[in-house]
């Protein structure tokens, strides 16, 4: 909900802040206060198109900006936070909500600049967090629900989770069938060019199967290389290394090698270690290292013995094998395991390049099988969305009735067509019939002012609870009633707010009446200043007796407004 309004130099408004509520917030005053100031200041504030003529006179720029409270995972939230802007979150009594700031001034030349969350922004996007926001009802602002789109989906929302399942079915066999309509297209599309590319991507795979490459080969295959290229050399170290370490059958002087010494050393110990702890610690070293030694020479050895003695094949198998590879990675990729990649992918492409015969006929069963659900889906999401409609339009056309226009019935109409979209096989309009007689016709079209805004009062009433903006602004609901009438605008409004919060511009005290926030808006004796005050109940039925009677002195008006006040509450 909007928690507060700031309007700044805007026509005779110098400097106001509106703290707004929840429920029903009525803004009243004499003709000429500047009423409908607020309404030019939530409309900028929806993206409408900034007046240079409502900057206040004298004054280089006007200002309307708005603080609005939202759950955190309202979709403004997120809008704001796409365009740049930051909203500041807060716990309150254990839910996540957010804070989202709006900003809108207007220069005296006609230059207007928008802000959101902080951060400036296209008016465009001030205006598409704003719709997500307050819906404004007035004689020359936009309906809320005047597109096809907005009609449909108030409409799906109204019918409830029958719908949404149908719907829900209808997309998916949708999307199925134009997956296999495209794929049937592009296969009878370009097809010399098609089986050009089919035969180049077959060929190459041709190739890359034919050397059965695998993944890490050509990594295992140059090391392998190395080795075999270096195989004399590494038999000799590692033989000479044995030597070394143990001696060899040809050696002359087998006390010469690092085990022999190793156990020189050993025994020369362990004949007087007894004598010295510290000796016994130093013979206990000199044993490891020569069982050390001992290993290693066993291991060299047997590294020795197990070269293979049929290298040079070997070698030239490896060689040839690597040719192979190379061959695949200058065409294909650096490396095997990128040639395989690029393979992988060459397979998916060349399944859409090549349509069998028999998967094409399996193409088109599908697309008839698939065409066929669709029309019954779409069938019977026509049916439903139909009893929805005709529900939907004697609830609004009941509550036109109790709002001053008793011949009036709104006429929902759900028409077949021809060509499936998203949302199905037909189109929704609501129109209005103003008396029985009447040919029906769009909404907006041959209503006044005030028609339409009880028009669309009695609309949001119905929908509130299914399809629900947080804030509501109606300006003129009233025009050209009173008595019952007035008394049932304001208890429908009242109605409303319980599930939303309603803005009311007014001039009748019944309407008033139902407030559960009275907020004045009075001008100075020159009227060339307005400001804004929230009523007391006392000044709320100072302020009703004026609105009745033009005398708020009147002791008669004020009983009367007593009267009003306690006939709301019950």
């Amino acid at each position: 909900m909007i928690e507060e309004i700031h309007i700044h130099d805007l026509g005779v408004i110098t400097d106001a802040v509106l703290p707004l509520g929840p429920g029903l917030s009525i803004l009243s005053g004499e003709t000429g206060a500047g009423k409908t100031m607020v309404v030019t200041a939530l409309g900028m504030l929806l993206g409408n198109r900034a007046d240079a003529g409502s900057v206040r006179s004298g004054s280089t720029k006007a200002l309307a900006e708005a603080t609005v409270r939202v759950p955190s995972d309202h979709a403004a939230v997120a809008l704001v936070e796409e365009s740049g802007g930051a909203v500041d979150s807060e716990t309150v009594n254990g839910t996540e909500e957010s804070l989202v700031l709006l900003s809108r001034t207007v220069s005296a030349e006609g230059r207007s600049r928008a802000h959101v969350g902080g951060r400036s922004a296209p008016v465009g996007t001030l205006g598409t967090v704003g719709e997500t926001l307050v819906a404004v009802h007035g004689q020359s602002d936009q309906l809320r629900l005047k597109s096809p789109a907005a009609q449909r989906t108030a409409l799906d929302d109204y019918a409830g989770a029958d719908v949404a399942e149908e719907l829900a079915t209808y997309r998916g066999k949708l999307a199925r069938y134009r997956e296999v309509v495209a794929t049937l297209h592009v296969a009878k599309e370009n097809s010399r060019e098609r089986a050009l590319q089919a035969q180049a991507l077959t060929t190459a795979l041709e190739e890359i199967d034919a050397v059965e490459p695998v993944p890490g080969e050509d990594a295992q295959l140059d090391a392998e290389s190395e080795k075999l290229t270096n195989l004399e050399a590494l038999r000799g170290a590692a033989l000479s290394a044995h030597g070394a370490l143990s001696g060899s059958d040809a050696d002359d002087e087998p006390d010469l090698n690092a085990v022999a010494l190793l156990s020189h050393a050993q025994q020369a110990l362990d004949l007087v270690a007894e004598s010295d702890p510290e000796l016994v610690a130093l013979a206990t070293r000199v044993r490891e290292l020569t069982v050390v030694a001992a290993d290693v020479a066993a291991d060299l050895s047997g590294y020795a013995s197990g070269l293979d003695e049929d290298g040079p094949a070997r070698l030239a198998e490896v060689e040839a094998r690597r040719s192979a590879l190379r061959a695949l990675t200058k065409k294909y990729g650096a490396s095997i395991d990128e040639v395989l990649s690029w393979a992988d992918e060459a397979r998916t492409r060349l399944e859409g390049l090549v349509v069998d015969p028999q998967r094409e006929e399996q193409l088109r069963a599908e697309g008839e099988s698939l065409h066929a659900a669709l029309v019954k889906h779409a069938t019977r999401l026509l049916e439903l969305r139909r009893v929805a409609a005709k529900k939907l339009a004697g609830a609004v056309s009941e509550e036109l009735s109790a709002l001053a226009m008793p011949n009036a019935s709104l006429v929902v109409a759900v028409e077949p067509s021809e060509r499936f979209t998203d949302d199905g096989r037909d189109t929704i309009e609501f129109m209005l019939a103003p008396h029985p007689q009447a040919t029906p016709r769009p909404l907006g079209k041959g209503a006044s002012g005030g028609e339409l805004s009880r028009i669309m009062l009695a609309l949001e009433v119905v929908l509130s609870e299914v399809d629900p903006v947080p804030t509501f602004v109606f300006d003129e609901v009233d025009s050209g009633v009173g008595g019952k009438a007035a008394v049932e605008i304001g208890r429908r409004l009242k109605m409303l707010a319980k599930n939303v919060q309603v803005l009311v511009v007014t001039h009748l005290p019944q309407v008033a009446a139902f407030a559960d926030q009275h907020i004045l808006v009075t001008k100075s004796s020159d009227s060339s200043v307005s400001d804004v005050k929230v009523l007391t109940d006392e000044e709320r039925v100072v302020e009703l007796a004026r609105m009745l009677a033009g005398h708020e002195d009147s002791r008669a008006a004020r009983e009367h407004a007593r009267e009003l006040m306690r006939d709301a509450t019950a």
